[in-house]
């Protein structure tokens, strides 16, 4: 009898290996903390105008954690934050031109390693692969009771 795969111990293995390599390592001078903040203020501006709450949601750390990492990208010049049209008191987040650089830049890499991981893997697999991992991040969302 064939053993069922264990997807989740598998994709957690994933996680861990890539959680700290994911950033451009040919610019050191960009470390991935930094495009952590950009892929949540990206994620976040899809749903609406990005905040050190909702970076902090998307990156599962408290508003602390998340304003320390901001304040760094912002120092960094990868990250522009103004004052809320709608609440002065708000502030929302955006990447500068130099962020919308690094995270093209990080994304390109992530490709790059994702088509070196799957190189001699049929077509076939490949972009059946690449749709069901599309498929999952799309639809992730932290289960109730995950962060106990």
């Amino acid at each position: 009898m064939r053993k069922q795969p264990k997807g989740g111990p598998a994709l957690f293995r994933l996680v861990r290996f890539w959680s700290r390599r994911w950033a451009n390592p040919e610019r050191p001078g960009a470390p991935s903390v930094h495009v952590q903040v950009l892929e949540a203020i990206d994620a976040a501006s899809r749903r609406g105008p990005a905040s050190i709450t909702t970076v902090g949601e998307e990156l599962g750390i408290d508003r602390s954690g998340a304003s320390r990492m901001v304040n760094t990208a912002v120092e960094a010049g990868y990250v522009h934050k103004a004052a809320s049209n709608d609440d002065a008191r708000q502030v929302e987040l955006a990447p500068t031109a130099r962020g919308n650089d690094l995270l093209r830049a990080a994304r390109a890499w992530q490709q790059s390693m994702f088509e070196r991981l799957v190189a001699d893997w049929p077509a076939a697999d490949v972009n059946q692969f690449a749709r069901y991992l599309e498929r999952l991040s799309d639809q992730t969302v932290i289960p109730e009771g995950a962060r106990e």
